[in-house]
């Protein structure tokens, strides 16, 4: 993973400031606001632990730092992400194009199959990119990995349906359903996910059907605002933090936690199908704001 340089800027400001007056809150306000935990998150955090301060009797650098991080973890969700066995799971992939999202329906795929979940089927559900499509396809032919796909501008429902049949007819399994991302027709996007969240709620298991929102880690605020958007459209149950391992910062975590109360259930740090590991959110404190 790449130097945190936010817990370097984080460790530089305790270790020149030996009084915690306001000017240090502030400092800190500015600094957390690098960190991508947004303006309004940073400044009532920064108030927060003064007040804390304050009311402990707080003193010493050490006594500051375990009061931001206890705060900053209070606001992070982790989620476990387990298809049951002989039931029909469908988890459904959202995210803007460019995130990562195929690749890590994949690398989700992968990571479910060696842990023996079968079957497991890959839906090509973002029908208006015959890239996406082909994508797939492709990471479906490396994995051996069956996948379920229509022609180019079909319906994207009737993937997650036909896909969702072919594991039900087996027993029971997994879909991982990609879906399309076009954000700049909000609108178009939100009847077209509604429709496609229909038919999955219709079709999984009861208790069985996810909804994975893909965000850049390295995209803030950015990252923020899709997650809303998501959201309003279907309820979201989980996040995966793609492109982690690039990021110096990476306080959206804490920040969708707080805003959203959304989980965090895999965090992706690299282009290889194994560049995928399970979110914890003590572990990605510890990473955030440093030692």
């Amino acid at each position: 993973m790449a130097k945190n340089k936010f817990s370097e800027k984080l460790k530089s400001l305790f270790s020149h400031k030996s009084q915690f007056s306001s000017d240090f809150f502030e400092d800190l306000a500015d600094t957390l606001i690098e960190g991508d935990l947004g303006a309004k998150t940073a400044f009532e955090l920064a108030e927060q632990i003064e007040k804390e301060c304050k009311k402990n009797g707080a003193t010493t650098k050490e006594d500051v730092f375990v009061l931001l991080k206890q705060n900053i973890r209070s606001f992070v969700k982790e989620i476990k992400l387990e298809p049951v066995p002989s039931k029909t799971s469908i988890y459904l992939m959202l995210g803007v194009n460019g995130v990562g999202k195929t690749t890590t329906a994949a690398k989700i795929a992968k990571y479910f199959d060696d842990k023996n979940v079968k079957p497991i089927v890959l839906a090509a559900a973002d029908t208006f990119r015959a890239a996406a499509i082909e994508q797939l396809v492709y990471h479906g032919g490396k994995l051996n990995i069956r996948v379920v796909a229509h022609q180019n501008g079909s319906d994207p429902g009737a993937v997650v349906f036909d896909a969702a049949d072919a594991v039900s007819a087996q027993g029971g399994g997994l879909v991982i359903a990609d879906t399309a991302g076009r954000l700049h027709n909000k609108e178009n996007l939100i009847r077209e996910l509604q429709k496609i969240d229909r038919i999955a709620a219709q079709k999984a298991s009861e208790g069985c059907y996810k909804k994975i929102l893909v965000i850049d880690a390295t995209t803030g605020q950015n990252a923020l605002r899709q997650a809303e958007v998501f959201n309003e459209a279907v309820k979201i149950d989980a996040v995966v933090l793609a492109k982690y391992d690039s990021t110096a910062r990476g306080g959206i975590a804490a920040l969708i936690g707080k805003e959203l109360n959304l989980p965090v259930a895999f965090v992706g740090t690299g282009e290889k199908y194994d560049d995928l590991s399970i979110f914890n959110a003590d572990s990605y404190v510890e990473a955030f704001i440093g030692e």
